[in-house]
């Protein structure tokens, strides 16, 4: 399994119920009609900043796993693909020049 991760920046000027609901509602629902889910596919929102108790230059964090790399690439030629509407969709919700992303190497306990 190839497991993915983003850390994305919402766009400034939006709250966090902005940002989920759009995430949510409008940009997940995109990126499935372009391409086949993954494995896994999840967000993981922090709380609202003056809630978090520390200081961090995301708002989300987007885990992705595929059943290998080739599943993953196939994937992102699809997202990524030009006239997808994916990037000016993200600029819609999201500060892409923050976005960060890297394959790891997931460890999970029995």
């Amino acid at each position: 399994m190839i497991t993915s991760i983003a850390l994305l920046k919402a766009r400034a000027g939006l709250s966090r119920a902005e940002l989920v609901d759009y995430y949510e509602n409008h940009h997940v629902p995109l990126i499935l009609s372009l391409a086949p889910t993954p494995d896994h596919y999840v967000r993981d929102y922090l709380p609202a900043t003056g809630d978090r108790g520390f200081p961090a230059d995301f708002d989300v964090v987007t885990r992705m796993t595929f059943t290998d790399e080739a599943a993953r690439r196939a994937w992102l030629s699809l997202v990524l693909a030009e006239g997808s509407g994916v990037a000016e969709d993200e600029a819609r919700f999201l500060d892409r020049s923050a976005t960060r992303s890297w394959v790891v190497e997931e460890h999970v306990s029995a």
